[in-house]
């Protein structure tokens, strides 16, 4: 299939080879829910800590006599129905992280791919870079690239590790940038636009069309 290459004024210049094995493919819902899930597992911190009764600071004595007093039967006033007793079933710290298989991996960066091909959500733009490093100089870049200048959550495929243009939208909260080998399906799916550079395309055909 082949993509229109746009000028970073927003003028259409030409039109670049993309890889049917990764612009192409029929969207598997499934592959993309475990690669999304996934990612915000192993993002989890998993340091939530509660204290059972046993960790409660406080003395282990009988709170008041067995009988005679007309209440209950206590004989900790650490346990979890007092104020400031122990917690039942609370968290406790614990990785969250977990793996998944490699090809169901890149199988659902190429169907997320394959999705903002198809609805039109990407737009293919020849290599720019910013220079001087400042967020007012990318934001006039993407008011011309983004439909009516619309201020939503854009992803920015890179072909190399470009730090002046990540530092010049770094300021900007809607705006995130992926390099072609390292994608993040969490990122690239919730992307209402995704601007891939014009040398990422052919990263990307390389990178995900080997079988």
């Amino acid at each position: 299939m082949e993509g229109k290459v746009f000028s970073v004024s927003g003028q259409e210049l030409r039109t670049i080879d993309m890889s049917d094995n990764v612009f192409g493919l029929p969207i598997n819902e499934d592959v993309i829910w475990y690669a999304v899930n996934n990612e915000l597992a192993n993002a989890r911190v998993g340091t939530a800590d509660t204290k059972t009764r046993k960790e409660v600071h406080g003395t282990g004595r009988r709170p008041y006599a067995q009988k005679g007093t007309g209440r209950a039967r206590h004989g900790d006033v650490k346990s979890p129905i007092f104020v400031g007793g122990g917690t039942i079933f609370g968290p406790h710290p614990r990785d969250y992280s977990y793996s998944i298989n490699k090809k169901a991996k890149r199988l659902a960066m190429k169907s997320i791919l394959s999705l903002k091909a198809q609805n039109n959500s990407m737009k293919i733009v020849e290599d720019f870079s910013v220079e001087s490093a400042k967020t007012r100089d990318i934001s006039a870049i993407l008011d011309k690239l983004l439909p009516s200048g619309k201020r939503e959550r854009t992803v920015v495929i890179l072909k190399d590790d470009d730090s002046l243009i990540k530092r010049a939208g770094r300021n900007i909260p809607w705006l995130h940038f992926l390099t072609f080998n390292r994608l993040r399906a969490h990122d690239l799916f919730y992307g209402r636009n995704v601007i891939v550079m014009e040398s990422a395309v052919s990263g990307l055909n390389d990178f995900y069309g080997e079988e």
